[in-house]
């Protein structure tokens, strides 16, 4: 523990979120870029959905539990540390608890930045929200994609 402290006395700390249901290379591209944002001493938090967020948010289920996905996304060498979120789902709850110096939110997080934004100017926070970009085109970079492959794949 003393380690990540002197880490977030040197570098900057950099938060990411998700489901990151069925990981994936979008994930895994998603949470580099992340950490990149953050410079070469950067701390990577990931904030990973609980189970009743991604029911209430996406009106389905996540394939994988809250904490297997959270231990998969830890284990990633690019990630300093993973928490599961708030049981309420509170943006507010996290920046205060974190207090990171860059937000980076993934690219289709569109309505998630602008409340992040909206929390931190309330707050009078000086945070960074950056967004970063989509990975790929073709590719299974995303669970819905993965999804929709298992399921052509099995009706044959």
């Amino acid at each position: 523990m003393a380690e990540k402290e002197a880490m977030k006395k040197k570098g900057i700390v950099v938060l990411a979120s998700g489901t990151f249901d069925l990981l994936h290379m979008g994930h895994v591209k998603y949470l580099e870029e992340a950490k990149k944002t953050g410079g070469e001493n950067s701390e990577l938090i990931v904030i990973v959905a609980r189970d009743k967020t991604v029911e209430k948010r996406k009106g389905t289920k996540p394939v994988v539990p809250e904490d297997h996905r959270r231990a998969l996304v830890e284990a990633l060498e690019v990630v300093d540390e993973a928490i599961l979120g708030f049981e309420d789902f509170s943006m507010d709850k996290v920046i205060e608890k974190i207090k990171p110096d860059i937000i980076a939110v993934g690219h289709d997080q569109n309505k998630i930045a602008e409340w992040v934004r909206q929390v931190i100017a309330h707050k009078g926070l000086n945070t960074k929200v950056i967004k970063i970009g989509k990975f790929g085109k073709d590719e299974l970079n995303s669970s819905l994609k993965i999804k929709g492959k298992i399921i052509e794949l099995y009706r044959r």
